[in-house]
Parts: C-alpha cells; structure tokens; sequence
C-alpha cells in the first residue's frame, strides 16, 4: 500500500512539472562549455547598413579596382596630350679645332663651330587625320569600362557582406535552438533519474536520456564552432585582417518579389555594371580597331625654333629663329600596319563574343535567383507549420511519456524532431533575405 501512495505521488509530481522548459538553465555541474566566441570586451554593436559602410572603406578589393578606374583615366590623358604642344628647352655648347669638319658618318653640315646656345623647341601636331580622335576615344571608352568594373566590384562586396551578415545572423539562430535542445533534454535526464531512483523508470530510461543529452551537447558544440567561423567570414567581408565578433542586428523582412521575371531581365540589361563595362570594352576595341585601320593616314606637325647664342664664333649669329612644317606619308611598312589593323579587328570581334556570353549568363543568374527567391518565400510558411507540428507533437510524446504509455525512444524522437524544425525555420527566415540581397543583385539593384 506504502508503494502504491509513493507512486501515485511522484506520478503527479511528474504531470505538474513543465513538459519541456527552454529557459531553465542545466546545473552547473551538468552544463556544458558554450561555444560562442570569448572576447575581452562587450562586442560592437552593428547594423546591416554600417557593415556595409565599413566594407566600402575597408576591402582591399574595393579600392584596387577603384585605383585600376583612375589609372584608366590617366591613360587617357596621356593619349589626349597628343593634342596639345611639346616644348622643351635645349641648351648646346661645342668647343672644336681650327677649321674641323666631320668627313664621315652624316650627311649635315659638317663644320663644327665653338659655341654655347639655348633655346626653345615647340612641337605641334596639326593633324593626323583622325587617328588620335580615335585613340582618344578608344582610352576614354576603356576608362569608363573600368569606372564599371569598380561598381560591379562594390556591388559584389556588398552582396558578400549582407551573405556573411546574414549567415552570422542564421548561425545565432541555431546557436540559441542547440541551447533550448540541451535545456530539454537535461531536464529529461534530471526527471528520469529521479524516477529510476524510486524505481519508476527503468536505468535503460536512464541511458538513453544520458545520450540524447550527448547528442545535444554535440549539436551545441558544433553550432558555436559554425557560429566562429561565420564570425570569420564577417570579418573578412567587413576588410578585418583579425577575428572579430559583432551583437548584430535583425533586420526587416523583405516582401516576396513582385516584378515579372522579363522585367527583371530587362533591368539587368540596363544595370548590371559588369555588362555596361563589357559593352563600353567592346566599344573601346572597335575605336582602337578604327585607329590601327588609320595607321595609313599622313601626319602633318608643326615646328618652331629660337634661341640666343651668347658665345660663338663670328659666322653665328647672336640669335636665331625657324619654323617648318613635317608631313609624314606612310609607304610601306612590311604588312606592320594591317597586321596590327587585323589584331585589333579579331579583339574587338573577341569583345562582342564576350558581351553576348555575360548577357546569357546574366538572363541564367537572373532566373536562378527569381525562382531561389520565390522558393525561399514558401518555405518560410512550410517551415512555421512544420515548427508548430513539432511542438504539438513534442507536448503529446512528453505527456505520453510522463503518464507511462510510450517509451523514451518516442520522447526522443520529438525532441529531436522539434530541433531540427527549429533550426530549419531559421534557415529558412535567413535564406529567403539573402536570397532577395542575390536577387537585387542580379538585377543590378544592390547599390
């Protein structure tokens, strides 16, 4: 009679405690060693939009295709200063025997008179007839081509952060379910020990509560080992040379994308720098193809002299002063010219191939992440149902459990059915807002 009353007492102490406490902290005795990165100091609070601001001042990535736009733009001043005078200085002394000449190796005059003269040499070209119009505007073309590569280069590390940020974000997430799995289970193990002790569960209960609460450790373990290495990956994105951890910041959920998938096509075609750059690339070759072609063409230049000549022999005079003109016609070259005509005509022929490939794989990278984005949308919805199944089913095990009609190998299993929904539910919410970040991308959006 004593044993009925003892069992019926624990039964109801059994049925009023908590199902499952995901507050309630293990002992200290039984918790395990949380993974999550140790640091000296409170970490820095951040935002999405600060982590983006610290990433364009910080990546080495960045500003190397920032320098490689501006170096672009000085090789087409360099080309442009064709255009514009060349003036330098010349400064001449001689000092020659009685009556030299220079009997061999010229065709100038050969007397040698002592002398010292300066004086100035001004260049100008007059025309080439459209030669360096083109080269201008082939280096003009191709600094603009950079000036895209540039954005289409700060728009990939924005996508990199928002991915790492948002990845860091998902592995909290999971981070904190592994925590709640192990408050779980080691409230199993303290209630099926307790039992086992007044002999109302057996000590293979006991065992199999034991390692469940293993596995869980295990899981928790692996997710602050994951959630460091996404600290990792946040910090490279971010232009860290060293490991740093963040207290990020949710974010707004964006809406599903509403726009048809040809629109968003088209936009890509307007926007995407990479293939504003390949098309301004492709212009660029056709001008220098069209410069090479004029290679043929004469050039007419200018030129003046004057100058003082403060020491000098009597037949020099004090000081002096030409001008002229050079017209250069070219004859023959061994075939130089067309060949280089020809090299220029087969690259630009290379740059068009080039402008049609990136806008099929754009058109792919397009609908690839119109249908991941549309995918991760539903599985937002398919995800909270299925978390709230596993919840209900968890209640139900655990009540079964508690009153004796099923074993712990069904306790177990919702458990670890409710676990994995949760962290299938954060991946999910994660997924669907890097999935639009991909998809703004694609579309050229990601500003």
């Amino acid at each position: 009679m004593n044993r009925f009353f003892v069992l019926v007492a624990m039964l109801c102490a059994v049925l009023f405690l908590p199902s499952q406490d995901f507050a309630q902290a293990p002992s200290s005795s039984q918790a395990p060693a949380t993974s999550q990165p140790a640091t000296s100091a409170a970490p820095q609070t951040l935002t999405l939009a600060q982590a983006q601001v610290i990433a364009l001042s910080n990546r080495p990535s960045l500003l190397a295709a920032q320098f490689t736009a501006q170096q672009a733009g000085a090789i087409t001043s360099e080309v442009r200063s064709a255009y514009f005078p060349e003036v330098f200085d010349n400064a001449t002394g001689a000092d020659a025997e009685n009556n030299s000449r220079i009997t061999a190796g010229g065709l100038n005059n050969p007397i040698i008179y002592d002398r010292f003269a300066d004086g100035v040499v001004i260049n100008q070209l007059a025309t080439d007839f459209g030669r360096t119009h083109s080269l201008v505007k082939s280096a003009d073309l191709e600094a603009k081509s950079q000036e895209q590569n540039a954005q289409a280069t700060r728009e990939d590390v924005l996508l990199q952060v928002d991915e790492s940020y948002f990845r860091t974000l998902e592995a909290e997430a999971v981070l904190r379910v592994a925590k709640q799995e192990v408050d779980a289970r080691q409230l199993v193990v303290n209630q099926v020990t307790t039992l086992a002790k007044n002999q109302l569960r057996s000590s293979l209960d006991v065992s199999f509560a034991n390692v469940n609460l293993a596995q869980a450790q295990l899981f928790l373990t692996q997710a602050g080992s994951n959630l460091e290495a996404a600290f990792a990956d946040l910090s490279l994105a971010l232009g860290y040379s060293d490991n740093r951890s963040f207290a990020l910041e949710e974010e707004p959920m964006p809406e599903r994308p509403a726009a048809a998938l040809s629109d968003l096509i088209a936009e890509a075609f307007q926007q995407r720098p990479e293939l504003a750059g390949s098309r301004l690339h492709l212009q660029s070759a056709q001008e220098y193809a069209k410069a090479q072609a004029e290679l043929w063409n004469p050039t007419l230049s200018a030129v003046a002299v004057a100058g003082v000549t403060p020491v000098r022999e009597p037949p020099l005079a004090s000081n002096y002063a030409a001008a002229g003109f050079n017209l250069t016609i070219p004859i023959f070259d061994g075939r130089l010219y067309s060949a280089r005509h020809r090299e220029a005509e087969f690259a630009a022929d290379a740059a068009r191939e080039q402008v049609n490939e990136l806008a099929d794989q754009v058109a792919r990278d397009v609908r690839v992440a119109y249908n991941d984005a549309n995918t991760a949308f539903q599985n937002l919805g398919l995800t909270d149902q299925l978390k709230q199944q596993a919840d209900l089913a968890l209640q139900l095990a655990q009540a079964r459990y508690n009153l004796g009609l099923s074993s712990i190998v069904e306790l177990s299993e919702a458990q670890l059915n409710q676990a994995q929904a949760g962290v299938a539910q954060a991946q999910a919410k994660y997924q669907f807002q890097i999935s639009v970040d991909s998809l703004n991308y694609q579309t050229g959006q990601l500003h």
